[in-house]
């Protein structure tokens, strides 16, 4: 293992999750052998949910001097080089910079609700669902808004694609990325799209193309680490300059390829922040829906997209009121196992919750049609409200918008796969949340033993492709070099589950107004 670290016969894939910053190194057997970690939070700040870009940066800096001492207390050799790395983060959101660089607005993430106005008016306008979260609703929110940061605009970016360009001094991205900032057609920014934007924005110095990055697809070879770029990652100076770097991928792609779902007729389920799923198409949508994203896969094909902006946070808070009541008792417990125990506990709990229902909404959520986000507990005076009820209603909340948009593309498109592969952090837990989700789906769902490494090790993988999979496609490489063999675990929806799932639900969409009804108490709450 020291010869092949010496070597550089390793892969590394860095992604820039909602609530960790994670590296995970591979070997040329596609194993991994060393990872590094750094958790932080966003914030709301001024009616925007955000991160710090120093914060950005020293995350990142300090989750890859994580691997890097990882790699030293294993192996004894320092990592001085790569052969071939990646940079994942939160997909779309609004970064924009001049043209020396400067940040010209704090950073707006997905998570964000505020540009309706625009996505509806570019939905109308280009005959295509633009969905909040896409970088291009937020820059002509922004227009729209007369924001006076606009005009000095000479580059929109993502996070993933930002710190590509610090790293090697390219403004690209990957096709996924690509397609949640601007919609795609045959695997470049759909120009009839671009001219009639252009219309929109005719008294700006700029054009829209001059904005958005290059999109690239899997595979693509030209960028390569700088000696700035080493440098900012790697502040003492061990790393070196040179590496191949892929292109920069969100969490959709990381997913897709973790998942192996990047050939027609897959769908994978990615749940840890947010919660999506990627259903790759063999064929056009026939409707638009506000609730559908169609985004592609790393190498191009086209996907639809359910996405939900809330998935595990206030799954998380509960944990965490339960580990500060072990540590009051004289009995703190690893927050693992309390993940473990609540997690099992719940699936002990009526199928229907015992009519105890969660709303895990931090953030807005258009798939459900909550603008706002209140997070509650709804429940009836006669509900039966006990530990297992309430941890599975968490659980279930975590893919009820999830839920909303497939049942969508099932009634209005008759689509349907055979089976999901699921990963991210809520699928830690063996089986407890993989069978709720096929439940709630009504569809087997299957995951492998690095489903909850998430979109590192996805990017890690692209990084490899990058670098051995010439003459393949991805799914092809990713079939017969990744996935053929592992183990995996396959669970089948239970019929009671499914029917208790279903009374779940119904109750869910009826308390959805009281949920829009808290927007007018904030009033109240602000004052």
């Amino acid at each position: 293992m020291k010869d092949k670290i010496t070597a550089g016969k390793t892969f590394l894939g860095i992604e820039l999750g909602s609530t960790r910053i994670k590296a995970v190194l591979l070997d040329d057997t596609y194993a991994t052998i060393a990872t590094g970690g750094y958790s932080w939070e966003n914030r709301y700040e001024n009616g925007y949910w955000t991160y710090d870009m120093e914060d950005v940066y020293t995350g990142l800096r300090e989750c890859y001097a994580a691997l890097a001492a990882d790699v030293q207390t294993k192996y004894s050799v320092p990592l001085t080089t790569i052969g071939a790395m990646g940079i994942s983060g939160m997909m779309h959101g609004y970064l924009v910079y001049d043209k020396d660089d400067n940040l010209l607005t704090p950073f707006r993430t997905w998570r964000n609700t505020t540009t309706a106005q625009a996505a509806d008016i570019l939905r109308d306008l280009f005959h295509f669902n633009i969905p909040q979260r896409w970088s291009i609703a937020h820059l002509y929110q922004a227009m729209l808004n007369g924001e006076e940061h606009v005009p000095q605009i000479a580059r929109l970016t993502t996070l993933a694609t930002q710190i590509h360009y610090l790293l090697t001094g390219r403004h690209e991205t990957g096709m996924c990325e690509a397609s949640g900032m601007f919609p795609l057609l045959d695997g470049q920014y759909d120009e009839s799209m671009l001219q009639k934007f252009d219309t929109l924005a005719e008294s700006y110095p700029w054009n829209i193309r001059d904005l958005l990055p290059a999109a690239r697809p899997a595979g693509f070879r030209g960028a390569y680490l700088t000696e700035a770029g080493a440098k900012f990652l790697d502040p003492t100076g061990t790393l070196q300059a040179g590496i191949p770097v892929c292109p920069p991928e969100g969490d959709g792609g990381t997913g897709m390829t973790a998942t192996n779902a990047v050939l027609p007729g897959t769908g994978n389920v990615s749940a840890g922040t947010s919660v999506f799923s990627m259903l790759v198409l063999d064929k056009p949508l026939k409707g638009v829906y506000p609730e559908i994203d169609i985004c592609t896969t790393p190498d191009g094909s086209p996907t639809a997209m359910v996405h939900s902006n809330n998935g595990c946070s206030e799954l998380d808070a509960w944990v965490n009121i339960f580990r500060e009541f072990a540590e009051l008792s004289g009995h703190p417990m690893d927050i693992s196992d309390i993940y473990s125990m609540l997690y099992h506990h719940a699936m002990s709990g009526d199928k229907d919750c015992g009519e105890v229902i969660s709303y895990n909404l931090l953030a807005g959520e258009p798939v459900a049609g909550v603008e706002k986000g209140f997070p509650m507990i709804f429940r009836t005076p006669d509900s039966k409200m006990n530990l297992a009820n309430m941890m599975q209603s968490q659980l279930y909340a975590a893919v009820t918008a999830l839920k909303l948009g497939m049942d969508l593309l099932v009634e209005s498109e008759g689509i349907h796969t055979a089976h999901f592969m699921a990963h991210g952090g809520l699928f830690k837990v063996k089986g407890a949340a993989q069978q709720i989700l096929a439940n709630s789906l009504n569809t087997p769902v299957s995951t492998v033993a690095t489903a909850g490494e998430g979109g590192a090790w996805g990017m890690a993988l692209l990084a490899a492709y990058m670098g051995t999979g010439s003459g393949k496609s991805l799914g092809q490489w990713l079939e017969t070099e990744i996935f053929a063999g592992q183990d995996s675990l396959y669970l089948e929806p239970d019929p009671a589950g499914v029917a208790g799932y279903e009374a779940y639900m119904k109750q869910y969409k009826a308390g959805i107004a009281g949920v829009n009804g808290l927007k007018e108490v904030q009033v109240c709450w602000n004052n």
